[in-house]
């Protein structure tokens, strides 16, 4: 299995719009707000991820992780998926019901950041 071309150009062309996004939030200010916090109030389980690559950006892994563990984990576990598939070309396949288990994760992990019992899963800055 070879690594798609078309692949390695989307993946460059994400880290080459995400630096630059970077930049514009911290020299111009230019922020893009999640719309379901922005409508609901409500943290979705996507809230923090753009924080979390500006950490990674800045090599500060520890505030990754707090701006939203259960994505820094899964990303982590998708590195250590495509270092193996890729790489090591092994004949890896992921289980559908794997991919439903994700679902449900996720969707535990929406709810759960809106308990105050679990509001250490909010998306905030620890400096």
């Amino acid at each position: 299995m070879q690594l798609n071309k078309k692949k390695l150009i989307a993946f460059a062309v994400f880290c080459v719009l995400l630096v630059g996004y970077y930049f514009a939030n911290k020299y111009i200010g230019i922020a893009v707000e999640c719309p379901i916090h922005f409508i609901t109030g409500y943290y979705c389980p996507g809230c923090g991820i753009t924080r979390m690559l500006f950490s990674i950006i800045k090599l500060d892994f520890y505030q990754a992780f707090r701006f939203n563990p259960l994505v820094f984990i899964l990303m982590v576990l998708y590195i250590i998926y495509f270092i193996i598939k890729y790489l090591f070309k092994a004949n890896i396949k992921v289980p559908d019901k794997a991919l439903y288990g994700l679902i449900a994760i996720l969707i535990i992990y929406g709810i759960l950041r809106n308990i105050p019992l679990f509001s250490y899963l909010e998306p905030t800055i620890i400096h």
